[in-house]
């Protein structure tokens, strides 16, 4: 966020800003805000221009008599009602992403992919104006998706984010040089195949961390981690959130929470010549299968868990598909000028269910 964009944040609501409506159950709508504009319910119409030189945290009653809690959107929020073309990383996941990998002010990070660029707007506050933020998407439509949803939150272009249309592999070396990146993001379905190009970018000691839907892609990437030997020891873990029903002394965990959207498996680069040091502990018995005991050391443990014929895709990891009409719909309503599309996008109760909770495109 400019000096400017944060100048904007505390003052009162502006034409042509976000704003985010709370009704009297808790429901959630997102408005951008246009003089002469009005948003409309079946419980009655709010004029915008009540809204306009409002200052940040007002209420506005509607022609209906309904009232609505004005505040600008948290990142949090935005993320949670942007239009999205594949699944977001959720705010849960993004903040542990941000602090287990350490990313910090004027730092290089490389992110891979960018799906729908909620992650990449968690990494681009972490890192502030004078860092880099280098994300590459193999999807041109993905990525004109990701740059709307970040211009419209961050109100322009931000002076960090470069955005490349194409394959990691093939592309990060070109795009920087050898051992200058701090932070590797990887949210992909086979990270294991970009660890070489991966490893050469990395500073020693930087950091790489993974988000992966499934358990079959952590314990593939864990083993590949470990026998490519420029790593140290991969950790790995989920969390997860359960918010708290609060009413007088009906005071309970939530029926529903957000569980299992993905894994988390980070390592550092290691010093180049150096080898990990050799681990003590014995895996289990049997925890390759026998097939693998048959084949002996020279085989990676990648292989012997899942042959080389396996086949990772969404549809395979169980990820929702987002059909091309939507996408295009979505990607044409990001290069129209605000407002022309409709009053703003409605967002997502707390109470309502989500779909597509778990992706490795984002």
């Amino acid at each position: 966020m400019t000096a400017t964009g944060a100048d904007l944040r505390r003052g009162p609501f502006a034409e042509g800003e976000r704003v985010q409506l709370t009704d009297p159950k808790g429901r959630l709508h997102t408005i951008t805000l246009e003089p002469g504009k009005e948003f409309h319910t079946h419980r009655g119409r709010l004029r915008h221009d009540d809204l306009i030189g409002s200052p940040d945290g007002s209420t506005v009653t509607n022609t209906a008599g309904v009232e609505y809690l004005a505040l600008r959107p948290l990142l949090s929020d935005y993320v949670m009602s942007m239009p999205r073309g594949a699944a977001v990383v959720y705010p849960k996941d993004a903040g542990q992403i941000v602090t287990m990998a350490d990313v910090f002010p004027g730092a290089t990070v490389v992110e891979a992919g960018v799906g729908s660029g909620a992650l990449s707007m968690s990494l681009l506050r972490a890192v502030g104006d004078e860092g880099r933020v280098l994300s590459f998407e193999r999807r041109e439509d993905f990525a004109d998706i990701a740059r709307g949803n970040a211009r419209a939150f961050f109100g322009a272009d931000h002076p960090a984010w470069t955005v490349h249309v194409g394959d990691l592999v093939e592309s990060l070396p070109g795009a920087v040089e050898p051992g200058t990146v701090d932070r590797v993001v990887l949210d992909m379905l086979a990270p294991w195949e970009c660890l070489g190009v991966v490893a050469d970018a990395l500073a020693p000691g930087g950091v790489l961390i993974c988000y992966v839907a499934t358990a079959t892609q952590l314990s593939r990437v864990a083993e590949a981690m470990r026998d490519h030997g420029t790593f140290t020891e991969p950790q790995a873990w989920e969390s997860m959130v359960r918010g708290w029903h609060l009413e007088g002394l009906a005071v309970r965990p939530e029926h529903r929470m957000h569980a299992h959207t993905g894994f988390l498996i980070t390592t550092r680069r290691l010093a180049p010549g150096t080898r990990p040091p050799l681990r003590k502990r014995r895996p289990a018995k049997g925890a390759y299968g026998e097939e693998a005991a048959d084949a002996g050391a020279g085989t990676t443990a990648p292989d012997r868990h899942f042959g080389q014929d396996a086949e990772f895709t969404s549809e395979a990891m169980g990820e929702r598909a987002v059909s091309d009409k939507k996408i295009r719909r979505m990607r044409r309503a990001m290069a129209e000028p605000a407002g022309e599309s409709g009053a703003g996008v409605t967002g997502v109760s707390p109470d309502e269910p989500t779909t597509g909770e778990a992706t490795p495109a984002d």
